[in-house]
């Protein structure tokens, strides 16, 4: 897959680390000379240094054979200009960011495929409550994955542990990655060391899909 992500920041950074994890072609476009350094030396993926808003720099980056383009970046402005010119080029999947939840109706008018809230990655766009209300979201994505969003409660085998502890003990796989926390207000990008607590929101990337079994195991001590 070609896929264009705009904006190297702590969400971007994560995106790009699990695409590039999965072998796909990315392009970064960022603005931020420092960032755009940063992301240079982190990952194997070819940077762009400039601003997304200008149609030659989406050019360059290589828009019109991109399949998926992601803006991650914390203005609005910037993540509409980018979706309508992605959409103008015909891009299949458009996900954007959003920091004004006023300006959801806007994209989701404009039939951007996700709009996740940056600071829970999910947002509440897309749901799957009717079985267990603690599973908030699940984006299903191509080959099978599944990207969802489950609250812990006192009684999940997670609580207490960290992300190494879980695989040591099975409750999570090797299938399963743990892309974000979100913790009291605060988006926690998950280390190895990291330990879950009571009340987090955890979004889990499953490239199996999201079972029944694993949501229980997660679910119970």
């Amino acid at each position: 897959m070609n896929l264009i992500i705009i904006g190297a920041g702590s969400i971007g950074q994560r995106i790009v680390e699990l695409a590039v994890r999965d072998h796909h072609d990315v392009v970064v476009v960022e603005d931020d000379e420092q960032t755009a350094r940063k992301a240079v030396k982190d990952f194997e993926c070819r940077v762009v240094y400039d601003k997304a808003t200008n149609d030659g720099v989406l050019k360059q980056a290589g828009i019109a054979e991109a399949d998926a383009l992601i803006t991650t970046t914390n203005d609005d402005a910037v993540n509409l200009t980018t979706i309508l010119i992605g959409r103008q080029y015909g891009v299949p999947r458009l996900i954007s960011s959003v920091s004004d939840p006023n300006h959801v109706a806007l994209l989701r008018n404009l039939t951007v495929d996700v709009v996740a809230d940056p600071h829970r990655l999910l947002g509440e766009y897309l749901y799957r409550n009717a079985q267990e209300p603690s599973m908030r979201d699940i984006i299903q994505l191509r080959g099978g994955a599944e990207l969802t969003e489950i609250k812990l409660d006192k009684h999940s085998s997670l609580v207490g542990k960290t992300i190494v502890d879980a695989l040591e003990c099975g409750i999570i796989t090797d299938h399963d990655i743990i892309v974000a926390i979100y913790r009291k207000g605060e988006l926690i990008i998950p280390r190895g060391d990291t330990q879950f607590e009571i009340g987090d929101s955890v979004t889990i990337l499953s490239k199996q899909g999201i079972s029944n079994g694993i949501f229980r195991t997660v679910q119970r001590q």
